[in-house]
């Protein structure tokens, strides 16, 4: 039986989320308490200066799938061979460019850090950074064969990996963290996990998808092609780095390791946050792509796109309702009362940044149509006025301050300026987008007036937390399902239960 990879692939990613959530739970508190507050924020340091390196992939992963799906709808089997060959180049290239300039920067670390680290501080930065570098390197030429099975709707193989990877990961970092080898240890045996997931994604497209390679004949035209198109994209990547890691930056230049902890459990929760969102719309890039090459239909575009923006914002309302109510106990009960301080935080980061998720197939519209350029240009010159806010904010109000400088950025950029420019240029319907958003709002009526009961009680107890948050989740579904809910979107629920009853009762006849 052929299984619907789209399908499969976005329960199996929910399946994911879901145990990641759950393992998360349990893993985390841990990992706080064995490493201490301030190596957990020595470590979120770190790893946010080591992610500006991963700009250096120019944004050519992206153009991998544009091209791709051009080729395979030409069914141009030569070419495909040739981009791949041209890709595990680039890649291999960028790669080793990114290894040397993270190591400039590792042997600079007491420059890049600044008098706020003490000494054993600087010592430990220098090797987690070397680390992290190494790991970064080695998952560059592996971009080609991620992108490759994504173009090719391999959903199942991708999600059940990341699946592996989340189960296994905990179970080898704690014994480590227990044994005292700290953050060091940690990103060693990470690096060590993330080697292997590489591999078999490689043999996965070499055995299973029998990608083939062509290294005699470097297409320059293609290349200059794609550079202009990735350009873009590499600009948009430099300003998700200034949006979302330049504030532990600054704060480690400013306030210390600690006050970077403290902002790492808010950018945490806030990374949770992003997966869910980009769990639906994953799974929708090929499609997108297929249907700008084939009939570039702005009415079906823009259905599908309310569709999907509709789902998405089911899901996170959920969520961002539920941190409301329960998020300042829910973090002093996990992470602990050092860290209630990142409530405040992840609401200023989270609420914001809802408007974009919910919108986030229309980046894939664009870069389809070759119509990015725009968004590049204006995100940044709004990354560039949240840095401006940051680093006064920041050096005055700590982590609160920094979080405010990305939550402006993000309500102009994305809820003025983006949603204009796909209405008037891109063709999408965002008038009648936003119509079908707001028809959830009878829907929150119950749950807030609910929640708002629930703050009366002391959250603070793990037997209340749980138990009203389960019942403001009960309420929260119903109401959403009478009030929010139209007939597509409840059919996507009852379709799958009707189907397992099903089983089960064919299962019982057999018995």
């Amino acid at each position: 039986m052929r299984v619907n990879q789209r399908k499969a692939g976005a329960i199996l990613t929910y399946v994911s989320m879901g145990l990641g959530y759950l393992i998360s739970m349990a893993y985390t508190p841990l990992m706080l308490r064995l490493l201490g507050k301030s190596e957990y924020g020595l470590y979120n340091l770190v790893a946010s200066i080591v992610a500006y390196l991963g700009i250096l992939n120019f944004g050519f992963g992206s153009a991998y799938m544009r091209y791709y799906s051009r080729y395979k709808v030409q069914d141009d089997r030569d070419k495909i061979a040739t981009l791949n060959g041209m890709f595990l180049i680039i890649f291999s290239v960028l790669g080793f460019v990114a290894v040397l300039a993270g190591s400039v920067l590792a042997f600079n670390s007491d420059i890049i850090f600044g008098s706020k680290l003490t000494v054993d501080e600087l010592a430990k930065a220098k090797i987690l950074m070397f680390v992290l570098v190494v790991n970064l390197g080695i998952s560059f030429p592996n971009i080609v064969f991620t992108s490759h099975i994504t173009a090719n709707e391999k959903f199942v193989f991708q999600k059940v990996v990341q699946m592996i990877k989340l189960i296994i990961n905990p179970f080898v970092v704690i014994p480590v963290l227990i044994m005292g080898y700290g953050s060091v240890g940690m990103v060693v045996i990470t690096t060590g996990l993330n080697i292997l997931i590489e591999a078999a994604k490689f043999t996965y497209c070499i055995k299973k998808l029998k990608m083939t390679f062509c290294f005699r004949s470097f297409d320059k035209v293609l290349m200059r092609e794609m550079s202009v198109f990735s350009s873009f994209i590499f600009l948009n990547m430099i300003i998700d780095q200034i949006n979302w890691n330049v504030d532990k930056y600054v704060l480690g230049r400013f306030h210390g390791t600690e006050t970077v902890a403290v902002y790492g459990v808010a950018a945490q929760l806030n990374t949770y946050y992003l997966s869910i969102s980009t769990a639906i719309s994953s799974v929708f890039i090929p499609q997108v792509h297929k249907m700008v090459v084939e009939r570039n239909d702005n009415k079906e575009l823009t259905s599908l796109f309310t569709r999907i923006g509709r789902l998405q914002f089911m899901f996170l309302s959920f969520i961002f309702t539920l941190l409301i109510f329960f998020g300042r106990p829910f973090i002093s009960l996990w992470a602990g009362k050092d860290y209630v301080g990142a409530f405040p935080i992840a609401m200023l980061l989270i609420i914001p940044v809802t408007i974009p998720l919910i919108q986030n197939i229309g980046i894939e519209i664009q870069r389809a149509k070759n119509m990015h350029q725009f968004r590049s240009w204006v995100y940044l010159f709004i990354a560039l006025g949240n840095l401006a806010l940051t680093i006064p904010l920041a050096k005055r109000y700590g982590g609160v301050g920094a979080a405010v400088g990305t939550a402006v950025s993000l309500i102009i950029g994305n809820g003025v300026l983006m949603n204009w420019y796909n209405h008037a240029k891109v063709g999408l319907d965002m008038a009648h987008f936003w119509r079908q958003i707001l028809r959830f709002a009878p829907a929150f009526i119950i749950p807030v007036i609910m929640g708002l009961a629930c703050m009366s009680f002391d959250l603070y107890q793990i037997r209340y937390l749980l138990l009203f948050g389960a019942l403001f989740s009960m309420v929260f579904s119903g109401s959403m399902w009478v009030f929010g809910m139209n007939p597509y979107e409840k059919e996507l629920f009852i379709r799958p239960v009707h189907k397992i009853l099903g089983l089960i009762t064919l299962r019982g006849k057999k018995r």
